[in-house]
């Protein structure tokens, strides 16, 4: 039986990779249900193209102008559709690719229906971690990891026991700026952080790796993905980005995962977990000669990564306002308002200064999101001056 899927974020670069794995596995995936926020016109081509019977256009303004162009689909619009098409009975699992917090509600909504979760988005993982994997195993649900880092964790534990884990090693490829000193981050511009040396990636990932806030971001959901201490996650650089992670047993031996840095292994490996899929790419070429290096990363001059232990260790809502003040100070950055160097700083200043404590729902938890921007968006206004 075909595994149906609805994949929110249809237009973007998980979008992308994971239209390459329906099409290399066409008798075991089917696409019932997209959705995009602005571009219908490219939904409309994927809609076509995979006779999609169920279609969401978020904005407003986008749904208006597009929906003629979806003649054979039934129509859902805005956040109230997201959740509509999130919550459809006829698929068995969701991909997770929105970016930012707009996907919490319609995930765990599908999560309390019992729909397999795969999940591209951090952020909602790292907000309301602890909602979701509480819902994820009432339900019986599979958590299961689009990230390279988490997939390839995913991957090395998979037969193992988890008391013979010591910990999980997560690489990074360290961004286009592992090399510049200080003074040369003090002219960064945005085009300059869009240009990952490894990976195609969306706007907001891209920046978030150049500052290691993505980093930091993936260090909070193997937490709560692996159910392990902040201690027990350690992070490496690794420029080639071919060893996706690691893991450390209590015996010393270290597995790794490897594979070509795209998207479409860990995408496949999660939408037909436990079988494999066709292969869309070449695999790691050892006929020629392959150096892979390891070293740790530098807080000092990347500190947004030193920010998300910190957050973790501390526990609460403060991993939701490390997020919130990051989504907060990279839409500054991208608009010309403050420097890349002022990223870290928005971040910091604003976990010293929010509330934080722990929460007894989601209301309260997108309160405290909401008070955390409007701090960020103030410390912003004063490093503008």
């Amino acid at each position: 039986m075909k595994r149906k899927i609805v994949l929110l974020g249809a237009t973007g670069s998980i979008g992308d990779s994971t239209l390459k794995v329906v099409r290399a596995n066409p008798d075991r995936l089917e696409i019932v249900g997209i959705a995009a926020n602005k571009n219908w016109k490219k939904l409309a081509a994927i809609a076509e193209e995979f006779n999609v019977p169920n279609v969401c256009i978020s904005d407003e303004a986008a749904f208006d102008e597009g929906r003629g162009a979806f003649k054979n689909a039934k129509m859902f619009r805005g956040a109230e559709g997201l959740l509509e098409i999130s919550t459809l009975p006829q698929f068995d699992t969701l991909v997770a690719a929105v970016v930012g917090t707009q996907a919490l509600i319609p995930t765990i909504s599908a999560i309390k229906l019992g729909k397999d979760i795969a999940l591209a988005n951090k952020e909602i993982l790292v907000m309301a971690g602890k909602f979701m994997m509480a819902e994820a195993k009432k339900r019986g649900v599979k958590m299961l990891p689009l990230d390279s880092e988490h997939n390839a964790v995913f991957q090395c534990v998979r037969g193992e026991r988890k008391q013979d884990i010591q910990n999980l090693i997560i690489t990074a490829s360290g961004g286009m700026f592992r090399d510049y000193t200080y003074e040369q981050m003090k002219s960064i511009k945005p085009a300059d952080a869009m240009r990952h040396p490894n990976w195609d990636m969306g706007v907001k990932v891209t920046i978030d790796s150049s500052t290691l806030a993505n980093k930091g971001l993936e260090v909070i959901e193997a937490k709560w993905l692996f159910d392990v201490s902040p201690d027990d996650i350690e992070v490496v650089v690794h420029r080639q980005s071919i060893v996706h992670s690691m893991v450390r047993f209590k015996d010393g031996s270290v597995l790794a995962h490897m594979a070509p840095p795209s998207m479409t292994f860990p995408i496949e490996h999660s939408l037909l977990y436990p079988e494999r899929g066709n292969p869309i790419l070449p695999s790691v070429d050892f006929s020629k000669p392959l150096a892979l290096d390891f070293a740790p990363p530098d807080t000092n001059r990347f500190p947004c990564l030193k920010h998300a232990f910190a957050a973790l260790r501390e526990g609460g809502t403060a991993t939701a306002a490390f997020n919130a003040s990051n989504e907060v100070a990279v839409a500054n950055f991208v608009a010309g308002k403050i420097a890349w160097l002022d990223i870290p700083t928005v971040v910091g200043k604003t976990l010293e200064s929010v509330e934080n404590g722990e929460v007894g729902s989601i209301e309260e938890l997108l309160e405290r999101d909401r008070l955390a921007r409007i701090r960020a968006g103030e410390i912003v206004e004063k490093l503008r001056g």
